[in-house]
């Protein structure tokens, strides 16, 4: 089996423009593709994998990843999937998260000459003429198309500006730019960007001729990796200062039974072989087959020393474990004692109307004793020594005064 037929096998393509094409270049080692990462934050999320295990997949097969820092295109902002406009952030601030993004990235793929290589598109974007680029590339652009697009259309029912108009332009810019100057015959993306990847196509095609091999890929996933189960969200960093080992090992623990064995073929190195023989797994062995899941993944982003030390606090807490096994917040000795205040500080529950409602419905317990108490609160004393709280069965933290 080709490194083309295993991504098809587990999953992950959604829509190619040439398969056969693909499927040789891939299989041989003779891809050198991008994918396109929005430094929007300081740090990728658990929505990121899909992208960041893929670029291992192909490069240990021979080919060549390129990873895109979207320094010009972060200045933008994708509209895809969004009902309002981005917070538009600094070149300071984008340069900052670009810096994090390669330092994580660095533990998924290997950077250096003839190997990956990371490039910012804001070191050709932001230096373009806009007479100049109409005159380049204007002219291969369909308005009519442009607004039949899918990555379009929700923005379209509450105003598109034309600030964000321009952002299919600009992400098709990339990948011509990245063909004539890196070698890049192929894209790699989330099935919610097929028309902006499409774009770059064309427009390779339109300039340069048909006889321009450029291909696009699309994963079975949207930008945000948002079908991988339950959503991945902008909570589950990869930052250990932001999400600590154990709480990226709970997020991946806590997939829902429907989706384990999808995350499992999708996001994990193991052998298909050996993922086959738990695709028949039903009741308890599911709960095996979500901590196999959260320890690979958990390895992969943060070692295996903290992988194994994550898996080991997560059965001793459920196994009647003490405090000292979950994750802990701390609280300062100003801040309030009460049990609401600190159902919402610890995140276990968003409001304290929402923590209120769990108290009042039984699903809250201190050091593994039940609350009804909506006005609880804790003294400083029984705060020194720890505090387990508890939302449901899977939901804890241990809070302690500083």
């Amino acid at each position: 089996m080709g490194i083309y037929e295993e991504l098809v096998e587990r999953g992950l393509i959604a829509q190619v423009t040439n398969e056969e094409e693909i499927r040789s270049m891939v299989n041989s080692g003779k891809a050198t593709f991008y994918i396109g990462f929005d430094c929007t934050a300081d740090s990728l999320t658990a929505g990121h994998f899909m992208a960041l295990t893929l670029m291992k997949r192909l490069q240990q097969a021979g080919n060549k990843p390129i990873a895109l820092i979207g320094g010009g295109t972060t200045m933008i902002g994708d509209p895809s999937g969004r009902s309002d406009m981005r917070k538009m952030l600094t070149r300071e601030d984008i340069d900052h998260n670009a810096e994090c993004f390669r330092r994580q990235m660095e533990k998924f793929i290997e950077f250096g000459p003839g190997k990956a290589k990371m490039v910012n598109n804001a070191d050709w974007l932001l230096d373009l003429n806009y007479v100049n680029l109409l005159r380049e590339v204007g002219a291969c652009f369909s308005v009519n198309n442009m607004l039949r697009a899918e990555c379009y259309k929700q923005r379209m029912e509450k105003g598109l500006s034309f600030f964000e108009f321009n952002y299919m332009i600009m992400q098709s810019y990339d990948f011509y730019y990245l063909f004539q100057h890196e070698g890049c015959n192929m894209q790699f993306g989330g099935d919610d960007q097929w028309s902006n990847m499409l774009g770059g196509t064309e427009l390779i095609r339109k300039k340069l001729g048909k006889d321009a091999h450029a291909m696009t890929i699309t994963l079975l996933t949207d930008s945000n990796g948002n079908k991988m189960g339950k959503t991945a969200g902008n909570a589950v960093w990869l930052d250990p200062n932001k999400t600590s080992p154990f709480d990226f090992y709970q997020y991946w623990r806590n997939v829902g039974d429907a989706d384990v064995m999808k995350c499992i073929k999708m996001l994990t190195f193991l052998p298909l072989e050996e993922i086959k023989t738990m695709e028949s797994w039903e009741g308890s062995e599911l709960n095996r087959a979500k901590e196999i899941l959260a320890f690979e993944l958990t390895k992969l982003v943060h070692g295996e020393e903290e992988a194994q030390k994550a898996q080991d606090s997560a059965r001793a807490l459920f196994s009647g474990g003490s405090a000292s096994s979950a994750p802990t917040v701390e609280i300062g000795a100003d801040d309030a004692r009460d049990l609401l205040s600190l159902l919402v500080k610890t995140g276990l529950c968003t409001s304290r109307g929402d923590a209120r409602r769990n108290v009042q419905q039984g699903g809250v317990t201190a050091n593994d004793e039940k609350v009804t108490d909506i006005d609880k609160a804790f003294t400083e004393e029984e705060l020194r020594a720890g505090v387990l709280l508890r939302r449901g069965k899977k939901n804890y933290f241990n809070v302690v005064l500083k």
